[in-house]
């Protein structure tokens, strides 16, 4: 049974909404805020108190694009948790394409790096014991309708994933899209080869879906901004992107439902919102242990 629950990235839209949903769950008694920025945790925490009008939250202060930050919050951590839920990302800023001090793109540092170690650090210290959700996306298998390539890999090798690390698969780019969907294709890729190593756990990686009222694009160029948030309005009312609340529940709904699989990539089976499908189904290189095993081994070479 699902008791306590630490969410990434929690003080504003799909993280808020997620740990809103999860407060009415029955058994649920500590969901842990992760965030930041102190300010804005505090104003989240006490808007879902009032909303929920429950006292189970509490603020974890950390920044996933910082590896000493991760560490120090899994120290600070009071008690285990039993989920997991890995939310925070977006397009990493304006300047998305620059290498950190642990020599991967700020964009990776805040999708799947620093959630690498949290995992990670988590587990080795005893302080998660049932489930880990990733935040994936539709992008990993490209996205016609925004205009997103699928990722091209030739070689699927360890060398080749660190490029995707380090932004030498895509070079140098002004648009923040392009590099968003190797690495979210590459964090399914990770969470699978997770679940293998730590079968006690259920490791899934599931697409919110193309949602409204989030954050993602905040960080891109005011044009960018303008036109990307115009294209999901225009999507929300022609029914091909959903609002956050729906988006949030797949959220829970991976959590909860042991239907999905550990393992399992889970979104859209079409587009950008629907129907849930298993990926790997799909794709049948998402379900290639080598490629598993190598996007984890390449990882890994970046955590000192």
């Amino acid at each position: 049974m699902i008791q306590s629950v630490l969410i990434t990235g929690a003080n504003a839209g799909l993280g808020k909404e997620s740990a809103r949903q999860l407060a009415s769950k029955p058994g649920i008694n500590k969901i842990y805020l992760s965030c930041r920025n102190a300010e804005k945790a505090q104003l989240a925490k006490a808007e879902l108190e009032q909303l929920t009008g429950k006292q189970i939250f509490e603020i974890l202060l950390l920044d996933v694009s910082d590896l000493d930050s991760v560490r120090n919050a899994v120290k600070q951590l009071p008690n285990s948790v039993d989920a997991l839920i890995m939310n925070a990302g977006g397009t990493g800023g304006k300047q998305f394409n620059q290498l950190n001090q642990d020599g991967v793109t700020q964009i990776f540092a805040v999708n799947l790096l620093g959630h690498t170690l949290l995992t990670e650090e988590l587990i080795k210290a005893n302080k998660l014991t049932q489930v880990a959700l990733y935040a994936g996306s539709e992008a990993a298998r490209g996205v016609k309708e925004m205009g997103m390539k699928r990722p091209d890999l030739k070689t699927s090798s360890v060398e080749e994933f660190a490029s995707i690390c380090n932004g030498e698969f895509y070079g140098k780019t002004n648009d923040a899209t392009v590099p968003y969907g190797p690495i979210k294709y590459m964090g399914a890729l990770w969470m699978s080869a997770m679940a293998r190593q730590h079968p006690q756990i259920r490791f899934i990686t599931m697409s919110p879906g193309a949602t409204t009222g989030t954050e993602g694009f905040n960080t891109l160029s005011p044009l960018k901004q303008y036109v990307m948030k115009g294209m999901m309005r225009l999507m929300l009312l022609l029914g091909k992107v959903h609002k956050v609340e729906v988006g949030a529940k797949r959220y829970v709904d991976g959590l909860f439902n042991n239907e999905f699989k550990s393992g399992g990539f889970y979104a859209s089976k079409k587009g950008l919102t629907g129907p849930l499908g298993e990926q790997g189904v799909l794709f049948a290189d998402i379900n290639n242990q080598r490629f598993q095993d190598n996007a984890y081994q390449a990882i890994q070479r970046f955590i000192k």
